[in-house]
């Protein structure tokens, strides 16, 4: 039995039968069979099914708001977000899905006809996380979709109830039976599903470990996965940022969501003529988080989504200490955070030393490290010293300088004066231990698809 336990309270939320062998069976079955139909079916029917769908999952949106935050402890006032997300991304790819899935004309040649198509792959298993559920799975679950393919849906044990939502959209749209399905999976059955002959592609989101698992499996096999993995993201702020509107944006992509978001602001770099007021500035919105029951409307900081997690990040954060940083959040001024529970106060270290935990690995939680800088060259060698490579940002009134620097970055997703934020016009990428492949944008549709060349000889 896969049991949900609540950060919020502590109780078993949910439970759901892990799928059996017979079951995994039966379902892939019915994805390869239904994904033979839904392959001819053509595009602009296949959207008008996902605009049907965006329709019913706004009309839930309340309901879904409110799981999200006893499955996963978001407060409930930043909950709706993730609905207006993913409608946001659903129904942009549908919206280009006409365009991304076209025949591509490669020019005229006498006697002949020739074009490129993107075909299905075939069925896609979807492995999601529980950090932004919704999210996550959006990503590939609709666009695989709309390119023809039948998609089976595997969410995290921690937010099984956003998988059967999906499934309740998808048949109030009509979606035919089989073209889209969940299963609750332990971890060696997910690893079996990946095996099956009857899976055609994966699309894994999780951490560093479980994407080399992945891999590891499906390499046995020729199939394609998309792997979007962890982040450890860095910001720089630079000598002529505007400093009040940079200091809110930092702080907010660096603890929203409890800091649970792989391109979250963990490692922000600061030029030294305004270290000292970003300090200042980061330390005073730092201490004004109200850490609480996610349910509160006052709730600004929610629980991490389990005990272990907030332990671990404990241990992160001393170790950053011990190795230079400074605290400057007192975790007395936050009652209800105490070790042995999700409750977790917020942390910044100041002059974090660039070897320290905070500035090297993926923290996961409500921490940041805050360096000092002397120039935009020693910015770019220490935003790039570090395994992960999924966002930047730079916070600058110089466009052109800005532009130089991103160019220089090792990184999926450059922003200038913003953060963490994914606009599905935009491939959305990770290099390095971030992962490979691409989700969204008319990109998106190329790895969800499969390039077949027609080579026709015409005769009269």
């Amino acid at each position: 039995m896969l049991k949900t336990i609540s950060p919020v309270d502590g109780r078993v939320y949910v439970e759901r039968p892990a799928a059996t062998a017979t079951e995994i069976d039966a379902t892939l079955q019915r994805a390869q069979a239904a994904q033979r139909h839904w392959r001819g079916v053509p595009v602009p029917e296949r959207a008008a099914i996902m605009e049907r769908f965006c329709a019913a999952f706004e009309v839930r949106g309340a309901e879904i708001a409110a799981e999200l935050s006893w499955q996963m402890g978001r407060p409930s006032r930043y909950a709706p977000n993730e609905v207006r997300g993913m409608l946001e991304r659903a129904r942009y790819m549908t919206s280009i899905a006409g365009e991304a899935l076209a025949d591509i004309e490669v020019g005229p040649k006498p006697g002949f006809h020739r074009f490129l198509r993107r075909e299905p792959l075939g069925v896609v298993f979807t492995v999601a996380a529980w950090n932004y559920p919704y999210l996550i799975a959006v990503n590939s679950v609709v666009p695989a979709l709309l390119a023809g393919n039948a998609v089976v849906l595997k969410h995290s044990a921690q937010t099984p109830l956003c998988a059967e939502r999906y499934a309740e959209c998808f048949t109030a749209a009509g979606l035919p039976a089989g073209v889209f399905q969940v299963l609750h999976l332990e971890h060696a059955d997910t690893e079996r599903v990946i095996r099956d002959s009857r899976v055609d592609f994966v699309a894994f989101t999780g951490s560093v470990a479980g994407g080399h698992a992945v891999q590891r499996v499906a390499a046995e096999r020729f199939i394609g996965v998309g792997l979007e993995l962890g982040g450890c993201d860095p910001v720089y702020v630079r000598h002529d940022a505007d400093l009040a509107h940079a200091t809110l944006n930092i702080v907010d992509g660096a603890y929203f969501n409890s800091g649970q978001s792989c391109c979250g602001m963990q490692r922000i770099y600061v030029h030294e003529s305004v270290y000292e007021r970003f300090a200042a500035g980061a330390t005073e919105l730092v201490r004004q988080y109200t850490l609480g029951n996610p349910l509160d409307a006052a709730t600004t900081l929610g629980p991490v989504v389990r005990s272990s997690a907030a332990d671990a990040i404990r241990a992160q954060v001393q170790s950053s200490i011990k190795a230079g940083a400074r605290p400057v959040i007192d975790e007395r001024a936050f009652t209800l955070s105490k070790p042995g529970t999700p409750y977790l106060a917020p942390q910044l270290l100041l002059d974090a030393p660039p070897t320290s935990t905070v500035m090297r690995e993926e923290i996961f939680g409500p921490v940041a490290g805050v360096m000092k800088v002397s120039s935009d060259s020693e910015a770019v060698a220490l935003m790039n010293d570090n395994a992960f490579g999924l966002t930047a940002a730079v916070w600058s009134r110089d466009e052109a300088a800005a532009l130089a620097i991103g160019d220089q970055l090792q990184t999926g997703t450059f922003f200038l004066n913003r953060c963490d934020y994914l606009d599905p016009a935009l491939a959305w990428v990770g290099v390095k231990d971030s992962g490979r492949g691409c989700t969204l944008s008319v990109i998106g549709y190329e790895h969800l698809t499969r390039p077949k060349s027609f080579h026709l000889r015409v005769t009269t």
